[in-house]
């Protein structure tokens, strides 16, 4: 629950959803209490959440970290919203799930093989497909070469921790 995770859980909360997260690091107790969080397992999180939303950086141990074992543990009525990378998510599985009513839903703007969208998921009607746009608004690109110019003025003045994208 970084960033964009919580960005996501103050949109949850103004809606009245109670949040439970799972992260490689428990947050601060302060940024719990201001969502009301519950720190929970991997396990736990899948087994009880109505909506899973995975908001995580690509890495190795995140590729594939769904799959047909995890989507098992989630419920009849869950629903699994992935806009983090389409590698950490084996769609055929995914697919697979859908099909078989495993899971209620998914929505995705990020796919195992973009631009390429599996067909089995176009195929669907419990499924909502978008494009990967976040950041195609003129705001949202301005602020990225804002962020780039300080990271690249930071770095040779060394007084600005440089960003990383994973």
């Amino acid at each position: 629950m970084g960033r964009i995770g919580q960005a996501l859980a103050r949109r949850a909360v103004a809606s009245g959803m109670e949040i439970i997260y799972h992260n490689r690091n428990r947050l601060d107790r302060k940024i719990e209490q201001k969502y009301d969080a519950k720190y929970v397992s991997f396990d736990e999180l899948l087994r009880t959440a109505d909506y899973i939303s995975l908001n995580a950086p690509s890495t190795p141990e995140t590729l594939k970290m769904i799959g047909e074992n995890e989507l098992d543990r989630m419920k009849p009525t869950a629903v699994f919203i992935n806009t983090a990378r389409g590698n950490m998510v084996d769609e055929k599985a995914l697919a697979k799930a859908l099909k078989e009513q495993k899971i209620w839903a998914a929505a995705l703007d990020v796919y195992e093989n973009e631009p390429k969208i599996s067909p089995e998921l176009v195929s669907l009607d419990n499924v909502l497909l978008a494009p990967h746009a976040g950041t195609k608004t003129i705001e949202d690109r301005n602020k990225m070469a804002e962020e780039m110019a300080q990271n690249i003025i930071g770095f040779y003045e060394g007084t600005y921790e440089v960003s990383r994208v994973n």
